[in-house]
């Protein structure tokens, strides 16, 4: 098993930036892709960004060129940084891990909430 847990949600005025963090333990070797998931309310999760192993990138059209998504496989973490955020930003973000194998089995942390509000 894998266990994944977010950090770095809150409250931040449009514009602004903010930066989330996921830290993998447990059966780190099973870890492929990772990445990040957004689910705002009464929507369904949707995906934000994804990175493989080796650093391959993925973004959902709706945050590319104001997201960056990074990993540390030495310290098995993903990061989202974000900026010039929007209202419709406003979100549970999820970190997703995907088995290195079984693609099918995915990880999922609890969440961390961001609103973008002034």
């Amino acid at each position: 098993q894998v266990q994944l847990v977010e950090s770095g949600g809150g409250l931040v005025q449009p514009g602004g930036s903010l930066r989330l963090s996921c830290a993998a333990s447990g059966s780190v070797f099973n870890v492929g892709a990772l990445g990040w998931y957004r689910q705002a309310p009464g929507k369904q999760r949707d995906l934000v960004a994804t990175i493989s192993r080796g650093g391959s990138t993925n973004y959902a059209d709706s945050v590319r060129g104001r997201f960056t998504i990074s990993r540390d496989n030495s310290k098995n973490t993903v990061s989202l940084q974000m900026s010039s955020l929007k209202p419709e930003d406003t979100a549970v973000y999820y970190c997703n891990a995907k088995h290195r194998v079984v693609a099918s089995v995915d990880y999922w942390g609890k969440g961390t909430l961001v609103t973008v509000s002034s």
